[in-house]
């Protein structure tokens, strides 16, 4: 069983497309397929959830598909709130939210700090997010204490640099749906050594089945971690 997984929930516009519906009617529909995998990973122990929500790029999409985005995230804050924290789990928030609005930004701290103590799921919501500004504010925070002098150069290791991270922990395993097979700069740094499981369902689609599916592949991989294959040592 993999500690943390990763999802890139896509495929929201081209099943909205398949009902004849607008975009904005996919990520709402996709909302019910967070429920579901939040649930699910809680249920089956993980410590870890990274959900791919709202990446840097996706500011160059339309204005309305974007303010859209925007008023179902808060709606979901609000609406998934007393949940989550009945059910333990622990919410933050992961990315650049100072583009967004006070409003929404007030939403999410709240919501952090009232499940910061759950002790069950750690959910980790990438909202405004890349991986490249992950890694790059990792690397700007140590090069001021470099500068003032409360570290040196040869004290940055990867784990020093790994706690400065939006997460520290590893990923185990990424999940994408809708057909694409590219990481989208999410989590380039914790993915290092994450295996991968493609699926072409739509995200709206994804339920607990294809979860499970992931997660039994998962289960019959041999990780090695740049090493040589156990099989390789015993024959």
């Amino acid at each position: 069983m993999p500690r943390h997984v990763a999802i890139i929930m896509d495929g929201n516009g081209r099943w909205a497309k398949s009902q004849g519906k607008i975009r904005p009617f996919g990520h709402k529909a996709g909302l019910k397929s967070v429920r579901r995998a939040v649930n699910f990973a809680a249920k089956q122990g993980l410590k870890a959830l990274t959900l791919y929500a709202f990446s840097s790029e996706n500011w160059h999409r339309p204005t309305d598909e974007v303010s859209a985005l925007m008023k179902l995230f808060m709606r979901a804050l609000d609406k998934e709130v007393k949940s989550l924290h009945k059910n333990k789990v622990c919410l933050h928030i992961i990315g650049d939210i100072s583009r967004f609005d006070s409003c929404l930004r007030d939403r999410i701290k709240n919501v952090e700090v009232l499940t910061k103590n759950n002790n069950g799921l750690q959910l980790n919501i990438a909202a405004n997010y890349g991986g490249r500004w992950d890694i790059m504010q990792s690397m700007r925070y140590l090069a001021q204490q470099v500068q003032q002098g409360i570290l040196q150069p040869n004290d940055l290791d990867e784990k020093l640099i790994n706690r400065y991270m939006s997460t520290q922990s590893s990923v185990d395993l990424v999940i994408r749906t809708g057909g694409e097979y590219r990481m989208s700069n999410f989590l380039l740094w914790q993915i290092a050594y994450a295996e991968l499981y493609f699926t072409d369902v739509l995200w709206p689609d994804f339920d607990e089945n294809i979860f499970k599916k992931a997660l039994d592949e998962f289960a019959q991989r041999e990780r090695r971690f740049g090493r040589v294959s156990f099989l390789d040592k015993i024959i």
